[in-house]
């Protein structure tokens, strides 16, 4: 018997001696161990969709510095059917689309702006209006002014 048939995932002598050990070291080890004894079988198919997952990540990002976006969005589209006439279709809706997206981004950027305008006065508003409650408060906490000569005289 050799020792990666014993090492295999399930409830062998060694795997539990392995998972009591860890607990008695160090408590994730003796976690990691039974993870391994219940889903190690997995293990192998575990990492065949972990590799596929990378290869999709890496294919979705390639040529991200290289090229535009708009580079990027055709040559996902560039692949050829076969079919010229469909091709020659597709190409020009996909031309239409390119084009309604550029107007949507426009729209946008002008109702952000708009946006930005109504903030603005709103602010304008509101500050105009602190300001002459701040002016009125100020003109109601002034004692009344007398014009009613020099101050008394005081004689000593």
């Amino acid at each position: 018997m050799s020792h990666t048939q014993a090492l295999r995932p399930g409830w062998t002598p060694l795997t539990i001696a392995l998972m009591v050990l860890g607990f008695f070291v160090f408590w994730p080890l003796g976690l990691a161990m039974l993870a391994y004894i219940i889903w190690g079988d997995r293990l192998p198919e575990f990492r065949r969709n972990a590799e596929g997952m990378r290869d999709d990540f890496k294919r979705s990002f390639s040529g991200c510095g290289w090229q535009s976006r708009r580079e990027q969005r055709w040559g996902a589209y560039q692949s050829h059917s076969g079919n010229a006439a469909f091709d020659d279709y597709r190409a020009a809706e996909l031309k239409r689309l390119d084009e309604e997206r550029r107007k949507l981004d426009e729209e946008r950027a002008e109702f952000e702006a708009f946006v930005r305008n109504l903030r603005r006065a709103r602010d304008q508003e509101e500050f105009d209006r602190f300001k002459a409650d701040r002016a009125e408060a100020r003109r109601n906490q002034m004692p009344p002014s007398r014009d009613d000569g020099p101050g008394p005289v005081i004689d000593l």
